[in-house]
Formats: structure tokens, sequence, C-alpha cells
């Protein structure tokens, strides 16, 4: 086994799965007026994407002791890439929308496997160097979505942003063969299927998206409607909880008898929750009011990506050195202090505050990312790490789409807020996308206290032993 091909590999998977999360939102003003769509409707291109995503993570860990890492990741390369290929032959929305849960079937379990033979192929001591270079894969696609989805969009059509995974697929699926073929040797079981467990789960996912967050936006947190989705969704994630106590739970929750585990996934969830919500917006902001191209706009966003290149291998190594609690408060710091700057974006604004913006939320990302994700699986027992990169992934995905979802509904309320005062939909607009960058910042801060609480240089422990940290 080749150590640094089989991270390569990774990287490439995990970079065009990655990728979708944000490639789709800058081309996403472009599909709204193809289909004549409002912009709720549009927004289903990327939640049903995370949604389907979210739904098949929890599969991952059962799939893996059926058929094997080397299978799964193989299968799953292969969904995602019918499912791009769907995606750019799509001639309305709907049809777009049934390819996208077509192409997240298949990308839902590429970063959790991924992430999972990484934290087996390297030892503890050099697992946070690791995880730095695969965020690059991992991070760097989201970073550079908004980019070369700009580029795509102009000149070669929104369709473009899709099958441009095609040869990223084949690549990958030729150097999996051959550098990740070890993992054939690894035996499968075959652990009974936890349907219950799923269904139940399942129903927690689409009801947290489907019920509460609508019902929010239109009747609002007082009514009926919304009071009674939340007890519905409560319940179903109570019984979830209550299933998994069962013989070959679908995920073994036991893991959250891990505190510190417990600290790194709610920075997880906090990270998600905000970061997917704010830059939904941005396309928006910049294409909107401020008047800049798709191209423009992609050239806005390129030092972001810039940075995260440069900075995530020295987040990794600052990790293995024993700085996780720093750096990840400093990465928190940094982030929310980014979208406060996109919050004062404005017509006088020059093109080099929006990049100095994206330059430190590049820095922010990178310094915290690399640490948490290490924290998070040094914490846990190998046992536990398909179980711990199931949650790592389930929790990034679901705060995403929640996040939007949450964010669009804020936003409808800001922009008939202002709409009403100004009378000026454009300006109305414009002071609703400020106001939601800010809130933004604001739940980005919540991650600080969990993050006081991470230790400089975790140590890998047994469950038992963990309980008390």
């Amino acid at each position: 086994m080749n150590r640094k091909l089989v991270l390569v590999t990774l990287m490439i998977g995990t970079s065009m799965a990655a990728i979708d999360s944000s490639i789709v939102n800058v081309s996403l003003p472009v599909i709204q007026e193809e289909f004549g769509v409002q912009l709720d409707a549009v927004a289903l291109v990327v939640t049903t994407y995370m949604i389907t995503y979210s739904l098949f993570i929890p599969l991952t860990n059962w799939l893996k002791n059926r058929i094997g890492y080397y299978r799964l990741y193989m299968g799953s390369i292969l969904i995602f890439v019918l499912g791009s290929l769907l995606c750019s032959l799509a001639g309305e929305l709907s049809f777009l929308v049934l390819a996208r849960v077509i192409q997240a079937v298949g990308g839902g379990a590429i970063a959790p496997t991924s992430l999972a033979i990484l934290s087996e192929s390297f030892p503890k001591e050099e697992r946070g160097s690791a995880i730095g270079w695969w965020g690059i894969g991992n991070v760097m696609g989201p970073a550079l979505g908004p980019t070369l989805g700009g580029v795509l969009t102009q000149y070669l059509g929104w369709e473009s942003i899709f099958y441009v995974n095609l040869p990223i697929g084949m690549v990958t699926l030729l150097m999996a063969r051959k550098h990740l073929a070890f993992l054939k040797s690894i035996p499968v079981s075959k652990p009974p299927f936890d349907i219950r467990g799923y269904l139940l789960l399942a129903s927690f996912v689409l009801l947290l998206q489907a019920t509460i967050i609508p019902a929010a936006s239109r009747f609002g947190l007082l009514s009926i409607e919304f009071l009674g989705g939340l007890a519905v969704t409560v319940l179903a994630l109570v019984l979830y909880v209550r299933s998994a106590r069962r013989p070959y739970p679908l995920l073994d929750l036991t893991i959250f008898k891990l505190h510190r585990f417990n600290r790194a996934f709610i920075i997880v969830g906090i990270r998600s929750l905000a970061l997917f919500g704010g830059m939904f917006f941005l396309p928006f902001l910049l294409q909107g009011y401020l008047g800049y191209s798709e191209m423009e706009s992609a050239m806005l966003l390129l030092p972001n990506a810039l940075v995260m290149l440069v900075t995530r291998p020295i987040s990794g190594k600052l990790a293995d050195k024993g700085m996780i609690r720093n750096i990840s408060i400093l990465g928190i710091l940094l982030l929310s202090a980014s979208f406060i700057l996109f919050s004062t974006i404005n017509l006088g604004s020059q093109p080099a505050y929006i990049v100095f913006a994206m330059i430190v939320r590049g820095l922010g990302i990178s310094f915290l990312i690399a640490p948490v994700s290490t924290a998070m699986l040094n914490a846990v027992s190998s046992d536990q790490t398909p179980t711990a990169t199931s949650l790592n992934t389930l929790m990034l995905q679901l705060g995403g789409s929640v996040g939007i979802a949450a964010s669009s509904a804020v936003h409808t309320h800001l922009f008939e807020h202002y709409k009403f005062h100004t009378q000026a939909e454009q300006l109305a607009e414009h002071y609703a996308l400020q106001d939601g960058f800010l809130i933004t910042a604001g739940i980005i801060l919540l991650a600080l206290i969990p993050a006081f609480r991470l230790p400089q240089k975790t140590k890998r422990r047994l469950a038992h032993k963990d309980v008390m940290g």
C-alpha cells in the first residue's frame, strides 16, 4: 500500500462529490431565469441534493460491512457520475431535481468512506497532516465550486457544471482500481439491516427539512402548523434513539458517551448550519444588487480557494503538534469576521475589499476543519471510526440543508420587512442579504463554547475510558 497514492485517490473522489455542494450556487440565478421559477423553487436544486445525501449517509456503515470499502467506494463513484450525466441533460426543473437525487445517492457514501479509509490507513501521529491534505479535496471542492461554476456557466452554459464530473469520475475509478485494491482483503460480514431504525432516522431528516422550516416561514414559530411539525419531528428522533439500543443498530449511538467526540461534533453542526446558509446568499449579492457577471463573481470567490490550498496542510500539521484547541478557536473567530465583512459590502465597495473578505474566510475554514476532524477521529476507537465518519458527514450535510432552508425562510421575512419600509425591491433584497450575513456571523460564534473544551492534543482512547473526558 502506497499511502500517498491512497491519499491522492481519496482526495480526487472526495473533491468531485464535494464540489457539487457549491458549484450550482453561482448558476442558480441563471437556472432560475431559464426555467422561470421562484427562488424557493430553484433552491430545491441544492436542498434536494443535500437531503438525499443525508438519507444515504447512515447506510454507509452497513454497506461497508456487507460489500467492503472497495466495492462501496467504486459503486458510489459510478452512481455519482451517472447522476451528473442526467443533470446535464435536464430540460426542466423537475428532471434536474430528480437527477440530483440520483447524484446524491452516489455522493452520500464517498466522503465518510474516504475519511474512514484515511483514518485506518494512517497512524494517529500522522492523521492530522493526512486529513489536512485530504481536506484540500474535501473543502477545495466547495471552495472552487463557485469559481468553476461561474466560468463554466458563462462560457458553456449551466449544463456544463455537471458533465465536468464525467472525466474526473473516470480518472477516480482508474486510480481506485489500482491503489485501493488492498481494501479487498478486508473481511466482510452479513449484519442484518436495521430497517426500523433507518425509517425512523429518515423520517426525522425529512420532517426536519420538509415540515419545520416551511411551517416556520409560512405560518410563524407560534403557529399550530410549526409546533405540530416540531412535535412529530422530535418524536421521530426520540423513537430512533430508542431503536438504536437494539442489536445491530444502523448507527452505534454509544459513541455519544465520548465527551471529546461530542464537542467536535457540535462544532461541525454549527459550522455547517452557518456556512451553507450564509454562503447561499453570496452569489445573489454579487450578481444581484452589485451587478457582477457570473465570471466576475467567480473570480472574486477564487481567493478563498487559493488560501485554503496553501493553509490546509499547515493546519493539519499544527493539529498533529498539539494545537487543536487554539487553531480551532482562531478559525471560528476568522469565519465570523468574514461574514461581518460580507455584511458591509455595498455598491461603493471595491473588489479588493471583497477579495479580503474571501481571504479571511479561507483562513477561517482552514484553521477550523482539520483540527476538529482530527480531534473527532482521535477520540474514538478503531471500531467506532466508520460510525464517527458517517455521523460527521451526516451532520455536515443535514446542518447544511437546514441552514439553507432556514436562511431562505429568514431572508423572506427580512425582504418583506424592508420592502414594506423602503418600497424598493432591489434595495430591500440587499438589506435582507446583509442581515443574513450578520446572523450567520453570530451563529458561528456559538461554536466557541465547545471549542474552548477541545484538548490541545487528543489521544486515542477506548470508549469506556473516555466517558468522563
